[in-house]
């Protein structure tokens, strides 16, 4: 009885978790050619940050640039890190250093020159910015950046830190819209 008790709940807590956001697996690099599976990437139990960008796009570059500027102070008050996903092309992957070191960004750059990781969690437009919690459960996903935007971005990081957030649901699950 008490197995079967346990099972059960077992059971429930798995199916829970299963409805919950949570990172795809895909096989990136970093700029320094290091693979890194996506759904591995984790803060130490902390809150983080994925934003989507490429060097050509000037609004992405103007978050990336605001964030720089703040980032010491949230990493110092929140721990939050940011994780940069260009989805420059392959051809111009070797440019990505060189230009993330030229604006100073303090960052973990992931290459996903094909856009499997992009593609997989259904982003379509950039700047596109994810926060996850601790346990990589996808917290908010928005596309688009105006200034001050990162306020937002930090504001969610602080609401996982004092536990006033709810995971988005997962998709993959649910029925397709019915055609009238």
């Amino acid at each position: 009885m008490k197995k079967s008790i346990l099972l059960t709940i077992a059971l429930l807590i798995g199916i829970a978790t299963q409805s919950m956001a949570q990172l795809p697996s895909v096989v990136l690099k970093d700029i320094n050619g290091k693979s890194v599976n996506t759904a591995k990437l984790s803060n130490d139990g902390k809150p983080f940050i994925i934003t989507f960008f490429a060097k050509w796009c000037k609004p992405c570059n103007r978050e990336l640039t605001a964030i720089s500027e703040v980032y010491e102070e949230w990493q110092e008050e929140t721990g939050v890190k940011v994780f940069a996903v260009s989805i420059d092309q392959a051809q111009d992957a070797l440019k990505v250093k060189p230009f993330v070191d030229s604006n100073g960004w303090e960052f973990d750059v992931l290459l996903d020159p094909n856009g499997a990781f992009k593609r997989a969690l259904g982003v379509n437009l950039i700047p596109h910015a994810i926060v996850c919690d601790g346990k990589g459960q996808i917290v908010e996903s928005h596309s688009g950046y105006t200034e001050g935007g990162e306020e937002h971005l930090i504001q969610k990081v602080r609401d996982i830190l004092d536990n006033n957030y709810t995971p988005l649901k997962s998709t993959k699950d649910e029925a397709p819209a019915k055609k009238d």
